[in-house]
């Protein structure tokens, strides 16, 4: 395939990097590939760095992934993220109150210590999270991803929609990513109360990856010009599809410039166009 030439610097929030490598087939957790494959894929579009994570699991715990995906990403473009996992079920429900009382944590769940260690570790530059598979964390967890204030990504979508964000997680001291515009799979309605809360919460923003509908990614644009960093979705979506459906859109060339990288770099340091690719230069929000 013929790289894009569309002139502006792009990075990639959301990208899912398998650890123990994948053919191009369709797996349990969605298609895979190599991590070969997937520098040449988003070379192919254009694409400086992109941030890449392990695929949810449940009832998994995610250290080896992490640590799989961090070795995978060494002399590559790639900024390691940490997938984490929690006990807590959304609280604006009866059902979701009642598990909360008898939940407690396991093995497989993600604690503070292992926060801080992902934290202080220069491989990993943030954190993701995928509500419907993973549940939230609990406030011990979220008490201490405040302390460190790395950047956490957090699917968003019909079984994790804004309300259950907005309790979760949203008016922390981290940046919060809510990936999909928080409406998966192709909710219109879900993704403008999304776009509604970037007025309630200043350190949310919102990340492109499956959203189709034009006039839902331009209105966010177009209203709030600091908070939309583009994602590909790769390798579910080709990153080549995903810059050009971006590009069709109606904003201004400085939007595309803020949307592609500017944003991005303002949240997740490692994506700088100055950032070391292996270990961290600056730090967002560090105590």
């Amino acid at each position: 395939m013929l790289e894009l030439e569309h002139g502006f610097r792009v990075v990639d929030v959301y990208t899912r990097l398998t650890p123990d490598e994948g053919d191009g087939m369709a797996g349990p957790w969605g298609r895979t590939i190599t991590s070969d494959r997937l520098e040449r894929e988003m070379h192919q579009a254009g694409i400086t760095r992109s941030v890449v994570f392990p695929p949810a699991r449940p009832d998994t715990s995610y250290v080896a992934a992490n640590n799989g995906v961090a070795r995978r990403s060494v002399d590559r473009p790639f900024v390691a993220f940490a997938r984490i996992n929690g006990t807590r079920h959304p609280e604006h429900t009866a059902r979701g109150r009642l598990r909360n009382a008898v939940s407690r944590r396991e093995d497989h769940h993600t604690t503070p210590e292992d926060v801080e260690k992902y934290a202080y570790d220069d491989r990993f530059h943030g954190f993701v999270l995928d509500p419907t598979v993973d549940d939230y964390p609990d406030e011990d967890v979220l008490a201490t991803l405040e302390d460190v204030g790395l950047p956490v990504i957090v699917r968003g979508g019909t079984d994790a929609p804004p309300e259950a964000l907005a309790d979760a997680v949203l008016g922390r001291s981290f940046p919060v990513v809510v990936a999909h515009f928080g409406g998966h799979p192709l909710d219109r309605s879900l993704m403008h109360e999304m776009i509604d809360l970037l007025e309630e919460y200043d350190d949310c923003y919102l990340e492109t990856s499956f959203v189709r509908f034009r006039d839902t990614l331009e209105r966010a644009i177009l209203e709030h010009p600091d908070r939309v960093l583009f994602g590909s979705g790769a390798p579910t979506c080709h990153p080549n599809v995903a810059v050009m459906e971006a590009l069709t859109l109606d904003v201004s060339e400085d939007m595309f410039r803020r949307v592609f990288s500017k944003n991005a770099c303002r949240v997740i340091d490692a994506l700088a166009p100055d950032a070391r690719l292996h270990g961290r230069g600056r730090s967002h929000g560090r105590r």
